[in-house]
């Protein structure tokens, strides 16, 4: 009996200890702030997840390490956006995306889909191409002729095995494509080549140093420069600019800036950008709508 109250009583210190960090980081007094959740090791996985959760649900100013196994329960991270008209073979994407971590969106139609691409924002789109209403190379056609949408990687899902439909499909834009049946493993493998692909593409066109609209961004030296004059900026803060201007134009949503410039393993709450954002348009003071919100998307920077 003396060591189980002996245990409670450690355990009640030690998440007393973490509550002051956090309360710390929210009243101002820390910037930029990381958190190592080491000192609730001790916790079951569930309940560690559990907590933390219950915990930053009220916490917007920080980010917190989470080890990957605990990141993935509390939060994934990357949306797939799944458009299959049979039920049996979407219950069957959606389980084993979901097992690997991913939030699955679903639609079993292209003007439905279309319509969740668009207010959704997913990282990734399995698309078939049998579909109602409007078919698979359609709404290929459009998520690619639509700016908000252009930019999400497409894997075709089809019966169609014909070298022609792919031809067409991969010429419409689309970055992959899988014929079935196929096997789970060899779908999300897939799933997860492409995003790595897409990443590793959009990460090589960037330089350390942008200009633009009377903005210097130069990671290399950590610097921004507003109209020649030198003005401070966190680590985040430089991050989150920087990828906004080298990619003029296009929209990113929280998600995708959390997931880029937060890094990997964190676990931040999606309106964390939202003051950042605010923080770099303060900063930015007569330039500061060069940074423009896209309602129920996310950001851009103004091309032009």
């Amino acid at each position: 009996a003396t060591s189980a109250a002996t245990s409670d009583s450690s355990s009640t210190t030690r998440i007393r200890a973490f509550m002051d960090m956090v309360i710390s980081a929210m009243c101002g007094n820390t910037r930029d702030q990381n958190f190592d959740l080491g000192c609730l090791d001790w916790l079951s996985p569930k309940l560690y997840a559990g907590f933390t959760f219950s915990l930053l649900r009220t916490t917007t100013l920080c980010a917190v390490q989470l080890p990957k196994d605990v990141a993935r329960m509390v939060m994934a991270r990357e949306k797939v956006l799944v458009v299959e008209d049979e039920l049996d073979i979407l219950e069957v994407i959606e389980y084993n995306l979901s097992r690997e971590g991913f939030r699955v969106l679903s639609s079993r139609d292209g003007n439905d889909a279309l319509r969740i691409a668009r207010n959704d924002s997913p990282d990734l789109v399995l698309l078939d191409l049998m579909l109602p209403r409007l078919d698979g190379l359609e709404v290929c056609r459009r998520l690619k002729g639509d700016a908000v949408t252009s930019g999400i990687p497409i894997i075709m899902v089809t019966a169609k095995g014909e070298e022609s439909d792919i031809v067409l499909g991969l010429g419409l834009g689309a970055d992959d494509y899988v014929t079935k049946p196929f096997g789970p493993k060899e779908l999300v493998a897939r799933v997860k080549a492409v995003m790595r692909r897409r990443l590793l593409q959009t990460n090589e066109g960037i330089k350390s140093r942008v200009d633009a609209s009377g903005i210097v961004v130069d990671t290399y030296r950590h610097e921004v420069r507003v109209d020649d004059r030198p003005v401070p900026f966190t680590p985040t803060e430089l991050r989150l600019l920087h990828l906004l201007m080298s990619n003029p134009g296009r929209v990113f949503t929280r998600d995708q800036l959390l997931s880029r410039v937060i890094g990997e393993g964190a676990f931040v709450i999606g309106r964390n950008i939202d003051v950042h954002v605010r923080s770099i348009r303060a900063k930015l003071g007569d330039r500061h709508d060069v940074v423009e919100t896209v309602r129920g998307v996310g950001y851009r920077f103004r091309d032009g």
